[in-house]
């Protein structure tokens, strides 16, 4: 593996931006000029307007745009404006000051934490030509204990623009850590190539590995260095590259070819050398970007579609999980272990899966594995939530079709509703209740966790997902989504906050009356907040903790609410003793009929009858219309025949 062609750039062909700031009179402005004019100047304005640098120069080809910077007080809200649009920032230092040495692990770096610029730093010590002999101090002394302490820096260079002593080269780097950047390859303390990388450099080699064999033959190989250099390795060097690595690695090479550890040891050693544009290169030949995610023309266009409109994974995407699933479940017990679903995830930048809302939404088994189902309803949660990254991870774990083809969006649920049917395999239940009225226990209760005999308090959403099985073997995803009681009124404050929603269930605890009076409200809330936006939404009354008694007017109160306002009675159940009177079920049943138990306000019901009112006010005026016209033809019938019979 040879880095015989320029890396592509990573600034996408746009300019690289580099602002140089540092204290007066450091040589900011002679720099810049000695830069661009190859000479140093006679007279230097004491501030430069942004200088281009020729295209040419370098051989990344990229135009570099040089920022000269104040450091007077007056200019301080310019400079912050400047800084915080850099992709590079110069901090200089004059070599005969050392005071201007220490400002800048005084004031300069700090600020630049401060400001929160997180772009590469190369510190510059300008005026070489006026430090004295008596001043031996090596460069890598002098800089080692401040580039330690701020790790943003990623080049320490000193220059002379007098003598022309190493001017080019200030910009070259600065322009190299823009397009070939260090920090997200390579733990520069620790001196091995960060997760992140090895990540995508393994989903690298593994495509690469076209008859999956684990190494790269010299074919592979050879095909490898066109695609990312465009330019073939002659078979001698293909056995350099193999006898470079067996040398410090035996396990880098077998009979096979190159192995991933192989690989991953040539990247290493490239980046130790300086040679970062050849990892790069690689990267980008792959679609990656400076976050090493795959880049955006990767992955399909921003999803259009209307709030009520859900995406769902396609039946080929799930097919490919299936396949996905089995291939990892290496001991074959039917759930992928957590170690078996990090190896999954091993060619992604992380796992998806460790962080909310997905870190506890499945079902899992004791030794923490996830079942099929489990697998396919994470899955079908982060396509709903976020159907963009689930495709970007699909491609990570080597979905190789079309990614438009994993994804589909669903119809309008409103449209839904008119035609009395829908064609959903993913619903999603929103949970509301009171607090303590046995939200959680209920989401709990869902993805086969054990009732808590302790409350704990859910402080932000909350979803569990599982697979229902459906009579004719059908199968459909349900996605509980729990609210919490003190967020209620700020979500019903959006207005399109039930659009995707396929059914909402009000959860109160059966002993309590204000647990009632609380779920009642929020009820009375939603169905007011679907009738004036349009996005009604089926609604089931859930009566928890039905092991208690409950409070005297409980059944009375709650069967005439439902009954006034057109839904079902209200279910009872008990998470604690096991009895959820098959609720589970029933929730998938509402969502497929979209036009059923929708609960109606009445105020919605006085609307609605205003409405039927002058509707059929409209009908009476037509038959009177129609009579009057009919009439009409009549009369002039009966004239016609007048007057010729005359």
């Amino acid at each position: 593996m040879a880095a015989r062609a320029s890396a592509s750039s990573g600034a996408a062909g746009n300019t690289v931006r580099i602002v140089v700031a540092g204290d007066a009179k450091t040589g900011k402005s002679s720099l810049i000029v000695t830069a661009a004019a190859e000479s140093f100047p006679t007279n230097v304005p004491p501030v430069m307007p942004p200088t281009r640098l020729p295209e040419d120069l370098y051989p990344d080809r990229v135009p570099v745009t040089i920022v000269d910077t104040s450091s007077s007080p007056e200019n301080r809200g310019r400079l912050v404006e400047d800084l915080k649009r850099a992709d590079a920032v110069v901090l200089t230092y004059a070599c005969d000051r050392p005071e201007t040495l220490d400002r800048l692990s005084t004031y300069w770096l700090p600020e630049l934490r401060r400001l929160e610029v997180k772009v590469p730093v190369i510190v510059v010590g300008c005026m070489l030509d006026k430090r004295g002999d008596q001043q031996p101090v090596s460069l890598e002394q002098v800089m080692s204990p401040i580039m330690q302490q701020f790790r943003e820096i990623e080049t320490c260079i000193e220059c002379s623009a007098v003598n022309h002593i190493q001017i080019p080269e200030v910009f070259f780097y600065a322009q190299k850590a823009v397009l070939h950047p260090t920090a997200p390859l390579f733990d520069q303390e620790q001196q091995v190539l960060k997760p992140r990388c090895v990540r995508a450099l393994k989903r690298i080699f593994i495509l690469c590995d076209h008859d999956r064999d684990g190494a790269l033959s010299d074919g592979e190989l050879n095909d490898f260095q066109v695609k990312c250099f465009n330019a073939p390795l002659q078979p001698s060097e293909i056995v350099g590259v193999k006898r470079v690595v067996q040398e410090k690695l035996m396990e880098g090479v077998d009979d096979r070819g190159l192995t991933l550890t192989g690989f991953l040891f040539l990247h290493a050693l490239f980046i130790e050398k300086g040679r970062l544009e050849t990892t790069w290169t690689v990267l980008r030949k792959f679609g990656y970007n400076n976050e090493i995610r795959l880049r955006d023309d990767q992955l399909p266009p921003p999803i259009k579609r209307y709030p009520d409109q859900s995406v769902e994974l396609t039946n080929e995407a799930v097919e490919f999980l299936k396949k996905i699933f089995y291939t990892y479940d290496v001991d074959c017990d039917g759930a992928l272990r957590p170690a078996e679903l990090e190896d999954l995830f091993s060619t992604a930048p992380e796992n998806p899966w460790n962080e909310a809302p997905y870190v506890e939404a499945a079902e899992k088994n004791a030794l923490g594995g996830l079942s099929l189902d489990g697998f396919l309803s994470l899955w079908a949660l982060m396509t709903l939530l976020d159907p963009i990254r689930s495709v970007e991870t699909l491609l990570y774990i080597g979905y190789g079709d079309d990614p438009l083809s994993a994804i589909r969006v669903t119809r309008r649920r409103r449209l839904d509703r008119k035609k009395q049917q829908t064609e959903r395999t993913v619903y999603q239940c929103f949970v509301f209740g009171p607090k303590e009225s046995g939200k959680s226990a209920l989401l709990n209760s869902f993805i086969g966790r054990p009732f808590p005999e302790e409350y704990a308090p859910t402080t932000g959403d909350r979803y569990a997902v599982n697979i229902i099985d459906q009579t004719g073997g059908q199968k459909k995803t349900l996605v509980l989504r729990e609210i919490p009681e003190e967020g209620v009124k700020e979500f019903l404050s959006r207005k399109d906050a039930l659009a995707a929603c396929d059914v909402a269930v009000f959860v109160h605890d059966s002993s309590l009356e204000p647990s009632w009076q609380k779920a009642t409200e929020m009820l009375v809330d939603v169905a007011s907040q679907g009738e004036a936006t349009g996005n009604e939404v089926p609604c089931l009354i859930v009566a928890a903790k039905d092991d208690l008694d409950p409070f005297l007017t409980e059944i009375q109160d709650s069967t005439r609410v439902s009954q006034d306002m057109g839904i079902e009675a209200p279910i009872p159940l008990s998470t604690k003793l096991g009895d959820f009177s098959n609720i589970f079920h029933r929730v998938v049943k509402a969502a497929e009929h979209p036009h059923l138990s929708i609960p109606e306000t009445s105020a919605g019901r006085t609307r609605k009858q205003y409405h039927r009112l002058i509707k059929n006010s409209l009908v009476v005026v037509s038959v009177g219309a129609a009579v009057t016209v009919v009439g009409l033809a009549a009369y002039r019938v009966y004239a016609a025949r007048k007057s010729s019979s005359s």
